[in-house]
């Protein structure tokens, strides 16, 4: 399904040919929508992965602060001490109309185990998936040895960056930010997170350092092997998997959790072809503080899964599906990669746990019925020859994509069919719709109305038995029509 993918820049309306755009645009001015919203929607729908900015700094400089007032709203945990931010670290931020991933990668204490061990590692993770980076430092402290070891770090890295000197709450303390001058990273953008003074000037930096869309190509272009991230909590068996598809003990396995250090990235010939595996357990051993290890994984599986195009999410079937299984999933999905997840360690179990974990499955799993599903054992080998296939069935429905005649026909008998149901005396309906984007499938729908949540997951159930879309997620926005009588 290649052949259905851009090779170059992607198409100005999203991935629609011209004679496709003007068929649709043609529909769209019958309806009354204003052509420029339909381009901006088109071009957000179309657009491939988003442009990743990492916030990075030591503890307490405020960046979770400056990461709330980025994407608009009180997300990120702040609290005035280290080691608060933890799980969830990637969110979605928009600006002068541009849209972005903020990687927050917050600062537990670092002066127990050193700079070396915990700024370092921090910063590595969290520079490595990103496009850009903002460097936050404390205006009112000034550059610390700490800071120093960051700007050595960016440095290497050689990633755009935007120096925010946080903390200037007024005039009088912009003297403060001219100092960081001296840290030889370029202008310091004097903000206050708190009070948002300045940070409109300093997300300006940010996006002439970001670019349009992500460099990162996913081996479209030059036709590599595909990248596959192999994800789970620690110790369910991802380097004993990763060690039986390459026939060969290529990374470390101990029954203690956190063996990995650093991801490793395999060529591995399977069921004919050549595939790129990244082991991402991601904890390094000298880390030992446990919420230190757990948030780095957190940030090096985050930064994987990114990278790749298909996720195996491994889960231990021996146990009962954890809350961090399903958020590692969650992670996958909202990053929009194709899904398999394999159930390892299935020659340990009894008809009993079999039943029970079926039942979690209907359960925990009940977003994702649509991810590939494969059983296998590590260990054993058992069933490893399923692996490949669900993976090319994922890859398959990630890329995806149905014409615009097509997918109207199928539109209008939904609406036919099952209309949507009233409320408020009115009956909102679809128009008419396009498929913007594929890796994921994304689908604009134009509608007459606003759709409610559960008429657009019975819309998604139906794209799914009419065109396939297996292993993978699916995006649908939906925009409304203005009143005809606000139109000129």
């Amino acid at each position: 399904m290649n052949d259905q993918i851009p090779s170059g820049d992607e198409h100005e309306h999203g991935e629609l040919g011209d004679a496709e755009y003007a068929e649709f645009m043609e529909l769209a001015a019958q309806e009354g929508f204003d052509p420029e919203d339909i381009d901006s929607e088109l071009a957000a729908a179309g657009h491939g992965p988003l442009p990743v900015l990492a916030v990075v700094g030591r503890p307490n400089v405020g960046k979770s602060t400056l990461v709330n007032r980025i994407i608009g709203r009180r997300e990120a945990v702040v609290e005035d001490k280290p080691g608060v931010t933890r799980d969830r670290v990637t969110y979605e931020a928009e600006w002068a109309g541009r849209r972005f991933k903020v990687v927050d990668t917050g600062g537990w204490e670092q002066d127990v185990l050193g700079i070396d061990a915990s700024v370092a590692a921090q910063a590595e993770f969290a520079i490595d998936a990103a496009d850009a980076v903002v460097f936050v430092v404390d205006a009112t402290v000034g550059a610390t040895d700490t800071d120093e070891a960051v700007v050595k770090l960016l440095r290497r890295a050689g990633k755009p960056v935007v120096l925010c000197a946080n903390k200037v709450d007024g005039p009088s303390s912009e003297a403060d930010a001219a100092m960081l001058w001296s840290l030889g990273l370029g202008e310091p953008h004097p903000v206050s997170a708190l009070h948002g003074r300045g940070t409109g000037d300093m997300l300006d930096a940010v996006l002439e350092a970001l670019p349009d869309a992500p460099a990162q190509t996913f081996g479209t272009a030059l036709g590599g092997p595909r990248r596959i991230a192999l994800i789970g909590r620690p110790n369910v068996g991802k380097s004993s998997l990763l060690n039986k598809v390459a026939r060969e003990e290529r990374v470390v396995v101990n029954e203690q959790a956190g063996t990995t250090r650093d991801p490793v990235d395999e060529l591995i010939e399977l069921g004919g072809k050549t595939w790129k595996f990244v082991d991402t357990a991601g904890i390094r051993r000298r880390v030992h503080l446990q919420e230190g290890a757990d948030y780095y994984a957190s940030l090096r599986t985050a930064a994987a899964v990114e990278k790749a195009e298909v996720a195996v999410v491994l889960i231990d079937a021996s146990e009962s599906i954890s809350v961090q299984d399903q958020r590692i999933i969650t992670m996958a999905v909202e990053a929009g990669r194709a899904i398999v997840i394999a159930y390892n360690k299935w020659d340990t179990l009894d008809e009993e746990r079999r039943y029970y974990l079926e039942r979690e499955i209907e359960r925990d799993l009940v977003q994702i019925p649509w991810a590939m599903r494969v059983n296998v054992s590590a260990l054993t080998g058992r069933h490893m020859e399923k692996l490949v296939p669900a993976i090319e069935t994922a890859l398959a429905g990630w890329e995806t994509r149905v014409p615009t005649g097509r997918l109207n026909a199928f539109l209008g008998e939904i609406v036919a069919s099952h209309p949507h149901p009233i409320r408020g005396g009115k009956q909102p309906r679809i128009l008419f719709g396009t498929q913007a984007g594929v890796r994921p499938p994304r689908f604009v729908l134009f509608a007459s109305g606003f759709l409610e949540a559960g008429y657009r997951r019975f819309v998604e159930r139906r794209l799914r038995e009419e065109f396939g879309f297996e292993g993978t997620p699916i995006h649908i926005s939906v925009r409304v029509r203005e009143k005809r009588g606000r139109k000129k």
